[in-house]
C-alpha cells in the first residue's frame, strides 16, 4: 500500500525546519548505505548526532504522534529515528530495497522495516528530477510531493530516486516496525478504520459504529504484537 499523508508539517513548521537543515553539516550519504545500496547511492546526508538533525527529528516525531491517518495506516510499534538526505544536480539513488532490520545506534534496539516513509522539505518547483519511483505489483509509481507531505510505502518495494537536474531536493526518511506485521492484515485494518471514521462522521456513534469498532479492536488484538 502506498499512502500520501498530506500536511504532516504545516508551512510555518516546514520553513523553520528547512532553515535548520540548510545550515546543518551535510556529509556523504553512503554513511548509512548497505553494501548493495552504496553502489547506487549518490547524495548527502546528516549525521545522526548533528544538532540541527536532532532538533528537526524531534519536530517530526511530535507531529507523527498526533497524525491520525499516519497511525491508522502504519500502526507503528517502533520508528527508526528520522534521517535526512539532500540531492543536488547529478545526484541520484538507484534501484534498491531497504534492509530488513535497522539498529538504532543510540539504544542498540533493532527495528524491523515493515514500512518506509519519506517526508518532503522542498517544494516540487524548487528542483527538477528527484522523483521517488516505487515499484510494486501494480507497476511504477512516481512520487514528488509538496513540502510537509509524506509518502508511506512497503519497505519491501524496489524503489529509487531519479537524478536531480536542477535545484536541491531535501527530505527526511525513516523506517517503521508495525504492530501488525502482515501487510494484508494491516491493509484490512486500515480500510475498516477509515470506514468506521466515515460512518461516525456521517451518522455519529450509532450501534453499528460501536459494533464495527469492536470488530476492529478484536482483529487488532488477534493480529497485533506489542
Amino acid at each position: 500500500m502506498l499512502l500520501h499523508i498530506p500536511g504532516v508539517l504545516d508551512a510555518e513548521t516546514v520553513r523553520a525546519c528547512r532553515t535548520r537543515l540548510d545550515r546543518a553539516g551535510w556529509v556523504d550519504g553512503r554513511i548509512t548505505a548497505g553494501s548493495q545500496s552504496a553502489k547506487v547511492k549518490q547524495n548527502e546526508q546528516l549525521p545522526n548526532d548533528d544538532p540541527q538533525a536532532e532538533a528537526v527529528r524531534a519536530v517530526i516525531l511530535a507531529a507523527l504522534e498526533k497524525n491520525e491517518l499516519f497511525f491508522s495506516a502504519a500502526l507503528p510499534k517502533r520508528i527508526f529515528p528520522p534521517l535526512f538526505n539532500r540531492y543536488g544536480p547529478g545526484q541520484t539513488f538507484g534501484n534498491h530495497v531497504d534492509n530488513a532490520f535497522r539498529r538504532v545506534t543510540a539504544t542498540g534496539e533493532w527495528v524491523r522495516s515493515d514500512l518506509s516513509a519519506t517526508l518532503f522539505f522542498a517544494e516540487p518547483e524548487e528542483y527538477d528530477g528527484g522523483e521517488l519511483i516505487i515499484e510494486d505489483t501494480y507497476g511504477l509509481h512516481e512520487v514528488k510531493l509538496p513540502a510537509g507531505d509524506m509518502i508511506l510505502y512497503p519497505s519491501s518495494s524496489l524503489h529509487r530516486v531519479e537524478p536531480v537536474t536542477r535545484g536541491t531536493r531535501v527530505a527526511s526518511f525513516m523506517w517503521l516496525q508495525s504492530m501488525v506485521r502482515d501487510v494484508g492484515e494491516r491493509q484490512q485494518l486500515f480500510e475498516l478504520d477509515c470506514a468506521i471514521r466515515q460512518l461516525r462522521t456521517e451518522q455519529g456513534d450509532t450501534p453499528l459504529a460501536v459494533q464495527l469498532t469492536g470488530v476492529y479492536h478484536n482483529l487488532l488484538r488477534r493480529w497485533g504484537e506489542v
